[in-house]
């Protein structure tokens, strides 16, 4: 079998990274724009917003789940997705 697992690298803003770095945050959402497999490598490289330039400090996390969906295919009716939101809740 092939080793076909890639590397993605992907902005994330400050407060993110150090929670990521901390292993507080073992969880990533982000707009399905991109392909990613579980066993590929998200590369983060911290981003500051406000001078618009990267920090120079990067992390390397391994794709342990990916779950996909559609705001129109969930659980809820949508009408209530909008009215309150999503919440992405970490687990141990």
């Amino acid at each position: 079998m092939e080793n076909n697992m890639a590397i993605i690298n992907k902005k994330v803003w400050p407060e993110y990274f150090d929670a990521i770095a901390s292993g507080k945050k073992k969880y990533e959402l982000r707009l399905n724009d991109f392909d990613i497999n579980e066993g590929d490598t998200l590369m983060l490289e911290e981003w500051n917003p406000a001078t618009k330039e990267y920090t120079g400090r990067k992390i390397e996390k391994r794709v342990t789940y990916v779950g996909k969906f559609k705001i129109d295919k969930l659980f809820w009716p949508e009408e209530e997705i909008k009215a309150k939101g999503l919440q992405i809740i970490s687990l141990e």
